[in-house]
C-alpha cells in the first residue's frame, strides 16, 4: 500500500471513530442527559442510559486492551460486559464513565494513526484478528450503542 493509501487509510478510519457522519456521536448521545433519567428504563426498552454507557466503555475498553495488551484478559460474556445496576452510584460515577469512552476513544485513535501500527498484520496473542478490524468493531459497537442510546432518550423524552 502507498504511504498515501494507508494515510488515508487512517484518516477514515479515525473519522468514523469519531465523526457525526451518518449518526449521532457518543459526546452528543450523553450530553445534557439530566441525573434523573440516568437509571430509567422507558417502557420496552432493556436497558437505562448508565447501562448502555457502561457497556459501551466496557467492551470498548475490551477491544482496545486485547488490541494491545498480550496479557489482557476479557470480561466472562455476557456479565461482565453489563452492569447489574440500573442507575450511577452518582453524577461522579456518570463522569467517570464518559470520560473512560472519551480516554478509550482517543487511544484506539492513536493506535489507527500510529504508521508503526500494521493495520493488516494479525494480532500475536489474537487468533486473526487484526488492528484494523478491532478499529471497525469498535466503531460499529458504539454505533449501534450510541443510537440505542440516542433512542432510549428519545423514549424518555431527553433528545
Amino acid at each position: 500500500m502507498s504511504d498515501r493509501n494507508d494515510a488515508a487509510l487512517r484518516e477514515h478510519l479515525v473519522n468514523l471513530l469519531t465523526l457525526a457522519q451518518a449518526h449521532a456521536t457518543f459526546d452528543q448521545a450523553v450530553k445534557g442527559l439530566p441525573a434523573e433519567l440516568r437509571g430509567k428504563a422507558p417502557k420496552g426498552a432493556e436497558h437505562t442510559p448508565w447501562q448502555l454507557l457502561e457497556h459501551l466503555r466496557i467492551a470498548q475498553w475490551d477491544i482496545l486492551e486485547f488490541s494491545r495488551n498480550p496479557k489482557h484478559e476479557s470480561p466472562k460474556w455476557p456479565e461482565g460486559y453489563w452492569p447489574q445496576e440500573k442507575a450511577p452510584l452518582d453524577e461522579k460515577a456518570w463522569d467517570r464513565s464518559v470520560r473512560a469512552v472519551k480516554r478509550d476513544l482517543k487511544a484506539m485513535c492513536e493506535l489507527v494513526r500510529d504508521a508503526k501500527t500494521d493495520l493488516f498484520a494479525k494480532i500475536p496473542h489474537g487468533d486473526g484478528q487484526t488492528i484494523l478490524r478491532e478499529a471497525l468493531l469498535v466503531a460499529d459497537h458504539n454505533a449501534y450503542h450510541v443510537g440505542q442510546l440516542v433512542l432510549v432518550r428519545k423514549l424518555l423524552g431527553a433528545w
